[in-house]
């Protein structure tokens, strides 16, 4: 049987140079400050990512890098866009809580409606859009309680998982979103990618009925980030090697594309963490 043919969506992102990146404090299993960093390659690393997008025909807002906010290159952590709506991120480390104003002030800057947050969650760390629904994660970075209020700001269903593993501390480091599919009666939907030992079993138990075609990566020795990837509905940007994800890939008609952000993994983030979509807003 032929794969289905997989069609590409033009997007629009948010990055930020790690002009500032190195890891001098520990947040999360992935940081170690006895493990030493090299901005410039970690620079040469986005820079190549940055390019692949703009390649593939979407288009790259920038963010000005701030001294001291060394993890500010993971854009994807500031926030939640839809529909021109931009819920800020409550970030619950004091390391990151600088970048809190500097992203608000830039989507507001940039035509955004921005709601500031009460509760605690970070982003699109932690929620993630699929068709008309927000998976959103907790258990270690964000809150149960911030949920109620991101439906409350969209108007979304929000479907709540447990992360239980340390090492897959945000959502996007455990569930890609690969596109939207339409559902029952036209409703929307979406194909994922998932890693199910990352969740607790009532989470699990949701996204198998949830998405019944989903991808499912087997638990991981050592850890991987190559779940924190990016698709536009047919390219799918991962890092390498990947080698499971990529064929599982190839084999539902996506074109996966690697690009090497190894360096930006020693803060505990990758490809998607670096990468925020920007849906709605000013063109």
């Amino acid at each position: 049987m032929s794969s289905p043919d997989r069609i590409q969506e033009r997007r629009r992102y948010l990055m930020c140079r790690p002009d500032h990146f190195t890891v001098s404090y520990e947040i999360n299993p992935w940081m170690h400050r006895t493990h030493p960093t090299d901005t410039s390659r970690a620079v040469r690393q986005w820079q190549a990512l940055h390019d692949t997008y703009v390649r593939l025909g979407h288009e790259v807002e920038l963010i000005d890098p701030i001294p001291g906010l060394n993890d500010m290159v993971y854009t994807a952590n500031s926030g939640l866009v839809i529909d021109g709506v931009a819920l800020g991120a409550r970030f619950s480390v004091s390391q990151r809580r600088g970048e809190e104003r500097p992203f608000r002030d830039w989507f507001a800057a940039h035509g955004f409606d921005v709601v500031e947050p009460v509760a605690t969650q970070e982003g699109e760390g932690d929620l993630m859009l699929a068709g008309e629904t927000i998976l959103a994660g907790y258990g270690f970075r964000s809150q149960l309680d911030s949920h109620a209020e991101v439906a409350g700001v969209f108007g979304l269903e929000v479907v709540s998982l447990r992360l239980v593993n340390p090492a897959y501390y945000h959502l996007d480091t455990a569930l890609c979103v690969l596109d939207p599919v339409q559902g029952p009666g036209g409703a929307e939907r979406a194909n994922i990618a998932y890693r199910p030992s990352a969740f607790d079993e009532r989470s699990q138990g949701e996204l198998s009925e949830r998405f019944p075609d989903a991808i499912r990566l087997p638990a991981s020795v050592p850890e991987t980030l190559e779940l924190n990837a990016v698709s536009d509905g047919r390219n799918v940007v991962i890092s390498p090697p990947a080698s499971n994800f990529v064929a599982q890939l190839r084999e539902r008609g996506y074109h996966p594309l690697p690009v090497d952000v190894s360096e930006l993994h020693l803060g505990g983030g990758g490809i998607k963490c670096c990468t925020l979509e920007l849906r709605g807003g000013r063109p």
